[in-house]
């Protein structure tokens, strides 16, 4: 797996559990993905993608889409707040519409 040194530095202080598991978000040049996991059992709770879906507008209108989508599915599964987990992006722009979205669904992080 190709890891940059800053998604290895951020992902080595973060670790997810039942209580608050870690919501990781990959961003490709053209799709969104974001996953809720448990890091104790190695297990996805939740999972949004734009991969297959039909999302219009920009990139940060599907990341916003994507974040009101993860918060939904993460009430649906009882977690109520998460860690925060950007990979190698830096938190501005589509990271931080996102994250925005997930905190105006109800998600803490």
């Amino acid at each position: 797996m190709n890891t940059t040194f800053r998604a290895k530095r951020t992902r080595a202080k973060l670790h997810g559990t039942a209580e608050r598991p870690r919501l990781s978000v990959h961003m490709s040049n053209m799709h969104i993905t974001a996953q809720i996991i448990n890091d104790d059992t190695s297990t996805t709770v939740a999972y949004a993608t734009t991969v297959g879906s039909k999302l219009t507008g920009n990139k940060t209108d599907k990341a916003t889409a994507i974040g009101k989508e993860i918060a939904t599915k993460a009430k649906k599964a009882n977690v109520k707040s998460v860690v925060f987990d950007r990979g190698s992006k830096l938190y501005a722009g589509r990271m931080a519409a996102l994250a925005e979205a997930a905190r105006k669904e109800g998600l803490e992080f």
